[in-house]
């Protein structure tokens, strides 16, 4: 079996190659390769307001008798929501057809509807193009605005707001920032190309540098490398550190300090969820206007976008896979904390 087969087997079946190779006959073989292989087809629907319209596939192991029985199953909103959206044509198949509440399973079958979209707090703050070529938009993103549709955030985030203000629908995130961090943010432009700029920060083959402003502490010994383990369990607002071997590694330096407070360059080798944040806290300094570390504080009325946490993606530098062409963005952003603390905090 070729290192291809081997590869698309093993994910396919779950099962070592070695073995599967002699469990399966090579036309089987050959139908999960060329099955995994295959793209979903384009959506019949187009994007609202910059997000795109959620995609099922109906999945080959399970056995239902009508596609409704199946979402009922699947999906939290409910018998009577979904019976009404199938009732008024919302949720159509691969050609565009509208589903009906009696359409058969057809296991591997494609299903698209567009989810409802709640009235969202607008974050009153712009999304700033730094750099835009055939490939890429690189985006400086204000505090409190999510990078992707997920959640309760859908319409208010950059990308949505990208693909609405450029007028590119294929927009797609090479990576993410949290909601409350500022900073440069990589957006592809062609579908196909996506994985290739996904690949640099999966291989972490891209420079990232951040900014905060926190307390400053004269005892404190920078620069220094902080190492541990980071662990981020669903349903769970903040990290934690736990014993173990480290999965999360960072360089804090002291820029300059002045009345208490300090500027930092954290350089992360990691990509752990609030890692920065995290080992801030560690070390006795947590960035300014964190909701979450050293505690976690009562949660943010709406609109209410006083005290940003003062941390910000301040530099991306990588090389380009499509172009060859050497990038390094900075963003311009200021941290109030640190030209106008009283403006910050008031």
């Amino acid at each position: 079996m070729n290192e291809c087969c081997d590869r698309w087997v093993r994910r396919a079946s779950g099962i070592p190659s070695a073995i599967a190779a002699h469990l399966m006959p090579p036309s089987l073989v050959i139908l999960i390769v060329m099955r995994r292989r295959t793209p979903p087809p384009p959506s019949p629907l187009p994007q609202r307001d910059g997000v795109d319209p959620v995609r099922i596939r109906l999945p080959a192991g399970d056995v239902w008798a009508t596609v409704r029985d199946h979402l009922q199953a699947r999906l939290a909103a409910g018998a009577e929501t979904i019976d009404g959206m199938l009732d008024a044509g919302l949720i159509v198949d691969a050609h565009g057809h509208p589903v009906s509440r009696d359409r058969t399973y057809e296991p591997g079958m494609f299903i698209w509807f567009h989810r409802e979209l709640r009235d969202e707090e607008r974050v009153p703050f712009p999304v700033d193009v730094v750099y835009q070529d055939d490939h890429v938009v690189v985006a400086d993103k204000p505090h409190f605005l999510a990078t992707t549709p997920r959640g309760s955030h859908v319409v208010e985030t950059v990308l949505a707001r990208m693909r609405r203000q450029l007028g590119i629908p294929t927009l797609g995130a090479a990576h993410r920032l949290d909601r409350l961090t500022a900073g440069l943010v990589l957006l592809i432009v062609r579908p196909e190309e996506r994985g290739a700029y996904q690949a640099l920060f999966r291989d972490k083959r891209v420079a990232k540098e951040y900014e905060a402003v926190a307390p400053y502490a004269s005892g404190l010994d920078l620069p220094r490398t902080v190492r541990s383990r980071i662990v981020k369990e669903r349903g769970v607002l903040a990290a934690r550190e736990v014993d173990g071997e480290p999965n999360a590694s960072s360089r804090i330096e002291l820029l300059e300090h002045r009345d208490g407070r300090a500027r930092y360059r954290l350089t992360p080798y990691t990509g752990q969820t609030h890692q920065l944040r995290v080992h801030m806290s560690t070390l006795g300094v947590p960035i300014l206007g964190d909701p979450l570390y050293p505690v976690v504080t009562g949660p943010v009325a709406a609109g209410d976008f006083r005290r940003p946490l003062q941390l910000v993606a301040r530099v991306l530098e990588f090389t380009d896979p499509v172009t060859g062409r050497e990038h390094r963005f900075v963003s311009p952003r200021v941290l109030r904390a640190w030209s106008s603390y009283d403006e910050w905090a008031g």
